[in-house]
């Protein structure tokens, strides 16, 4: 059964990738957006997703969409 309170208070770093959208979730900040290159830090390090024409779709304090031609995701310890 799907536990609503977990998924709300649920402060895991996660990313999926989903019909051509990478879903972005509790992340600590954004180093740098351009459009070849997006470079986040969470708690265990930094995330940098490259590719061409990448744009964000959602941005909140926590989260964020990104859509593009996505070529690749580097995790950095």
């Amino acid at each position: 059964m799907f536990n609503i309170m977990r998924y709300i208070n649920d402060t895991d770093f996660q990313i999926v990738y989903i019909n051509r959208e990478l879903n972005i979730v509790n992340y600590d900040r954004v180093n740098y957006m351009e459009n070849e290159k997006i470079s986040l830090s969470y708690q265990e390090g930094t995330v940098v997703v490259k590719g061409e024409d990448l744009r964000v779709k959602k941005l909140l304090d926590n989260e964020m969409v990104v859509i593009g031609d996505i070529k690749n995701i580097d995790f950095k310890k």
